[in-house]
């Protein structure tokens, strides 16, 4: 249970003088009576949920848990790792051993036994003919040599004086014509042009700018009283009383709700707390109760007369029964031991009357049988400190060691 308490801090700034209106303080009381009177029921269902949920999962949903674990591992878990151990390994084991003998065997054989070979075959055969082809080639070579050096040189050299020639002469040509088309250029079409940009382009240009500044400057104006009459008439419609609205009705209703919901909120608080002390005192008055009513007689009931009919029981009954049994066992022990030996005997003695003894050997002694070892008695159980409390001795509310009696 959540028994929570506000912080000193809180509390100082709560009782300070001045911090708080008139309206708290009327709402506060009230307020919080009310919702002290809702929050009670539904704090103590809350807590007897609580334990309830942790009796059932510490009791109930944790053991069913695990059994579930356990069912689970011996029906998926267990099988499928007997499946891979028992299975899947060795048949796995089994088809890499085949492979390795039905693959990879033949396939290393064939490598070193034909491949190997018939590629160095081909190698000795390519090295011959490349060594051929290469002979051939330079052979080739020598002649183009011969025939670029003593044939191609001299007659690139005279194509190259003569193409020379041809350039110096058309330069010389286009130089000229260049020159002239250049004035007449210049003449005929860069001066005009000049001049009518100058002289017609230009003011004209200068012209339809200013017009077109002055257009831009009256529609500026015009626009400018448009969104003026706009704004203060959006203004004086819409944004004055809305604003007017805000200030004189919603801030103060948005203050008067925010006192109220900060104080049902601290109400809440208070009662949840208040709750919590009422069911925590609940709880112990009926686990009190609980353990009048049946911890109590259980635990007088377990050490006024379980314990001494349990220790009559064990004195009368279990013990004597126990030493029966050890005594009944040991006298069966005892009785197959001589059913053992006399069987071998009667063996021994129906070899010796068919095949006649055996010689006994010259060097070696004679084994005699070997005796059967005499069962020792068990040793009588030593005293073991008991549970509950001896004759002499009996239980106090103080000495228990019992769950349902510890505190």
């Amino acid at each position: 249970m959540d028994l929570e308490k506000r912080s000193e801090g809180q509390a100082v700034e709560r009782g300070a003088p001045g911090a708080e209106g008139c309206l708290a303080v009327a709402i506060r009381v009230p307020v919080r009576i009310v919702v002290l009177v809702l929050v009670v029921p539904v704090r103590m269902v809350w807590d007897a949920l609580v334990v309830g949920g942790r009796f059932l999962r510490d009791t109930v949903l944790r053991p069913v848990g695990r059994a579930l674990a356990w069912v689970a591992w011996a029906v998926f878990v267990w099988p499928l790792l007997m499946v891979w151990r028992y299975v899947v390994v060795p048949v796995g084991k089994a088809l890499g051993w085949l492979g390795h003998v039905l693959l990879v065997v033949p396939l290393v054989w064939l490598y070193r036994r034909v491949l190997t070979p018939l590629g160095r075959a081909i190698a000795w055969v390519a090295r011959g003919i490349g060594a051929g082809l290469a002979r051939i080639l330079a052979g080739i070579g020598l002649g183009l040599a011969w025939l670029y050096t003593r044939l191609l040189t001299p007659l690139g050299h005279g194509i190259a004086w003569l193409v020379r020639g041809i350039g110096v002469v058309l330069m010389a040509l286009g130089a000229g014509v260049y020159t002239a088309v250049a004035w007449l250029g210049r003449y005929l079409i860069v001066v005009p042009a000049r001049w009518l940009y100058t002289w017609v382009i230009a003011p004209v240009g200068r012209g339809i700018a200013w017009v077109a500044r002055g257009i831009a400057r009256l529609v500026e104006l015009i626009l400018t009283g448009i969104g003026l009459a706009l704004y203060w008439t959006l203004r004086i419609l819409f944004v004055l009383p809305a604003l007017a609205l805000w200030r004189w009705i919603l801030a103060p209703v948005g203050r008067v709700l925010a006192v109220i919901g900060r104080e049902i909120g601290d109400a809440l608080g208070h009662a949840w707390r208040i709750a919590g002390y009422i069911s925590l005192t609940v709880g112990r008055f009926l686990g009190r109760l609980f353990r009048w009513i049946f911890v109590e007689p259980v635990r007088w009931a377990y050490r006024a007369v379980l314990t001494p009919v349990g220790h009559v029981i064990r004195d009368a009954v279990l013990k004597p029964a126990a030493e029966a049994a050890r005594s009944v066992g040991r006298v069966s022990r005892q009785a197959l031991g001589a059913a053992r030996e006399s069987a071998r005997q009667a063996r021994a003695d129906f070899r010796r009357m068919l095949f006649g003894a055996r010689p006994e050997p010259r060097l070696e002694p004679r084994l005699e049988p070997r005796p059967e070892p005499r069962l020792k008695p068990r040793p009588e159980p030593l005293p073991v400190a008991r549970r509950e409390p001896g004759s002499g001795e009996t239980r106090t509310l103080g000495s228990s060691t019992t769950a349902l009696t510890k505190d």
